[in-house]
């Protein structure tokens, strides 16, 4: 799924480009004069200008006209008005000398406030003066402050209307029970909160962590600002292990810091998976307002990339322009299956909670539009162009590039209390070509999922393609022709390949991929795919498993990848990725990924926890492991579905 110039992130995500760093230059005038000498130059001119119009005040009540002054302004445009109505009166009431006496009082009246004005303003000035310059920069600044803070009262977004809350089940505690298994527990705790605290300490506000440089980290899928995404991605893993006050930190900085309206180009995909869903499953978990009007003012930065001909939206969108385009090394500007097809789950919440059909519309219209495109084989190649709307190069996979598609047509069923009949059909066909075409057994017996390259089968798996045991298991219940046993049997086997991914290493923790072929099964050929960055897959395919089957062995094999890393990623400024799981002196590749805590540490956290903690009856776990409740609609229409029809 990547080349050697390219650098995988996260889990069920696309390859993307080395990180990088940009900073702002801080311009200053090299010449300037000091700004107290500027003031008193115009309050200078102020004054004089004060003294002048003084000068010129008549000091009496006649109707006299000045060629200077400030009542050439004022007093002609009063006295014309004032003689038009006074002619008008005379002529059509007949009004005397009572009435030409008023007048003067009221021009005599209006003398008198000026006079009054003009000596505020003097006095004001002469305060002004006597103030430091640090003082006249604080009232400044004071007064900038207060013209932003009423534009944003003026263009701030419309409150949301009030939606009922979906029910909520198990949203804390999950005891296990026994003393051992919450001991393994509390370790995985301890372990979230180094993680945390480390970001805390050396890179709070950053998107990520270099724990070994001990300082922030981003990568190019956020552009060149500081979103913390470390701290949206991990707010309901904090929220679920009971880490309220790491939340309420996190918290604090959202509303204080997170700001959209930044001049940055970032990845459609992975901005609505970590932020959105990261937001709205902490709004759903903690009941805080704060989250989900987060959510949707990010929801509407992101709407601009679908404005294609098409329809299929661009990987990349400007924050702040609204301009998209797509990644330079993807096939003839193609846009990405598991980008644009795992939008669903986050945009059916976002119109839920909105009333906004904009978003679910959005969504729709990328199936409606795949439904009537040839699919090769029945396989859904990883590539479809924006501006054509046609396939880009015929490759499959279920590992990186088209994975997560494939897991959000399963959970979009399952998110709508399995109503969503269309999509489960989707998922089905798609999960039946797959099995045809894809998946298949090696020389020593362990099942593997491969990729199709241009009519030909690779017998190489990544460890993103692991997910996928999970979500055979998750979708065995509602198979078609009674093949749940046979799906839940399926995930199971993925799940022991994937383990012995892991087994065969040096370090017990998996490779980036690995190959079927040559007498070598489950082992990692290449250098650039030895690997090992925090993910979260095969982890996660343990715990769908352990949920279904309860069979012991996932629990070992968890607790297994818990001792691995803690013993080979740990350090003190947090967890690192190493670059060789087949060397007993790795090094490392100093990235803590906000992945790790949104979603490697909350499975192993679920596996060693209770089924009623967040039970998989009434929540649905978006790709980047973030909780967002079943909704059970009944009899409510989404607003827009009626126009899908």
């Amino acid at each position: 799924m990547t080349t050697p110039a390219l650098l995988p992130l996260s889990g069920r995500r696309i390859p993307t480009l080395s990180p990088g760093a940009s900073s702002f230059p801080h311009h200053r005038a090299t010449l300037r004069l000091s700004e107290k000498f500027i003031l008193l130059l115009i309050l200078s001119a102020f004054i004089t200008l004060c003294f002048g119009a003084f000068f010129f005040l008549p000091d009496n009540s006649k109707h006299k006209r000045f060629d200077f002054g400030l009542e050439d302004v004022l007093i002609p445009h009063i006295e014309s008005e004032k003689e038009a109505r006074h002619s008008s009166r005379q002529v059509i009431h007949g009004v005397g000398a009572h009435d030409e006496h008023r007048h003067r009082e009221e021009e005599e009246s209006l003398r008198d406030k000026i006079r009054a004005d003009h000596e505020r303003a003097l006095q004001e000035a002469k305060e002004k003066l006597r103030k430091s310059k640090e003082e006249l920069k604080a009232e400044i600044q004071t007064e900038k402050t207060k013209v932003v803070e009423d534009l944003k009262k003026k263009d701030g977004p419309k409150p949301l209307p009030p939606v009922p809350m979906p029910k909520l089940v198990g949203v804390n505690d999950g005891d296990p029970g026994d003393p051992d298994t919450k001991e393994k527990r509390d370790k995985i705790r301890e372990m979230m909160k180094h993680a945390w605290d480390s970001y805390r300490q050396y890179g709070w506000g950053h998107n990520e962590l270099k724990p070994i440089a001990k300082k922030g980290h981003s990568t190019n899928i956020f552009g060149s600002s500081q979103m913390g995404a470390t701290i949206v991605d991990a707010l309901d893993t904090l929220y679920i292990m009971g880490l309220h006050d790491e939340f309420k930190d996190g918290q604090e900085w959202i509303e204080q810091n997170l700001d959209f309206s930044v001049n940055a180009e970032v990845s459609v995909f992975e901005v609505n998976i970590r932020f959105i869903g990261g937001l709205l499953a902490a709004y759903y978990l903690s009941g805080q307002e704060v989250f989900k009007v987060k959510a949707v003012q990010l929801a509407e930065k992101l709407l601009p990339a679908f404005n294609t001909p098409t329809g299929i939206p661009w990987a990349m969108v400007n924050l702040k322009s609204g301009v998209g385009r797509n990644w330079g090394w993807a096939s003839a500007g193609s846009s990405i299956l598991a980008e644009f097809g795992t939008l669903h789950m986050e945009f059916v919440h976002l119109t839920y909670l909105t009333g906004n059909p904009a978003y679910y519309q959005k969504v729709m219209h990328i199936r409606k539009l795949l439904a009537k495109m040839d699919r090769p084989n029945g396989l859904y190649p990883n590539y479809l162009n924006p501006r054509t709307g046609r396939w880009g190069q015929h490759h499959t996979s279920v590992g990186g590039l088209g994975d997560s598609f494939y897991e959000y047509l399963l959970k979009a069923w399952l998110m709508s209390d399995k109503t969503d009949t269309e999509a489960r059909k989707t998922y089905d066909d798609a999960i039946e070509a797959i099995e045809r075409h894809l998946i298949r057994k090696s020389n020593g017996g362990l099942t593997f999922i491969g990729e199709w390259k241009n009519g030909h089968l690779e017998r190489k798996m990544g460890h993103l393609t692991c997910f996928a045991g999970g979500m055979f298991a998750l979708g065995a219940d509602g198979s078609p022709d009674d093949k749940a046993g046979h799906y839940l049997q399926l995930g199971a086997e993925i799940a022991h390949t994937c383990h012995e991914s892991y087994d065969r290493t040096v370090l017990k923790l998996g490779p980036e991929a690995f190959k079927f072929d040559s007498g070598l099964e489950a082992v990692a050929v290449r250098q650039n795919e030895k690997y090992y960055i925090l993910r979260p897959e095969v982890i996660e395919t343990y715990w769908y498993m352990w949920r279904f089957t309860h069979d012991p062995k996932y629990r070992q094999w968890g607790w297994e990848a818990v001792q691995a890393i803690d013993k080979y990623c740990r350090v003190s400024g947090g967890f690192s990725g190493v670059k060789d799981v087949y060397s007993s002196n790795p090094t490392y590749d100093d990235v803590q990924q906000s992945f790790f805590l949104a979603e490697t540490l909350k499975y192993l956290y679920l596996l060693f926890s209770s089924d009623e903690l967040l039970p998989l009856e009434n929540w649905v776990f978006n790709t980047e492991a973030h909780p967002l409740p079943v909704l059970h609609l009944g009899n409510i229409t989404l607003p827009g579905s009626e126009t899908q029809q």
